[in-house]
Order: structure tokens, then sequence, then C-alpha cells
């Protein structure tokens, strides 16, 4: 199993639509918040997401095609 930190960035119209929960489903991925922020006009999630390597890049491909920002992470965004 591979694990994989990105940053999605969704827009406005984005946000209330279940994005997070359709890639778990969709997809063989488990999927951890580790950091978020949203307001009512914009939003950010960071998440871990684990399964395997070629799950992951057809479940980051299918996100983006929604119109979501994608964007590794390096590193453990909870510990700094």
């Amino acid at each position: 199993m591979a694990k994989q930190r990105v940053k999605f960035t969704f827009v406005q119209d984005l946000i209330r639509q279940p994005v997070i929960w359709e890639l778990g489903k969709e997809f063989e991925l488990v999927t951890n918040i580790r950091r978020a922020d949203v307001t009512e006009d914009r939003g950010w999630v960071v998440l871990e997401l684990e399964g395997e390597s070629t799950e992951i890049e057809r479940g980051l491909q299918w996100v983006a095609e929604q119109g979501v920002r994608v964007d590794p992470v390096p590193g453990d965004i909870v510990e700094g």
C-alpha cells in the first residue's frame, strides 16, 4: 500500500459537493483528513491517501477533472 499527502483547493461552486466522500467510494482509497479550512466562498483540505499507487493516481486525476486543484504536500502537515 502506498501513502500520499495532497492538498485539495476548492472553488466556491465545489465547497458543498461531497468530493472526498466520492473519492473514497469510487476508488479503493482510504482518505484521512489531516488539516482543513473551509468558509462559504473557499476551502482547502490536506488529505493523506492510502491505497495502491495506480488507484491514487486515478483518484487524483478524477478529483482534478471535477475542478478541484490538487497539490502535493511534503512532510507531515500536522506536526509542522
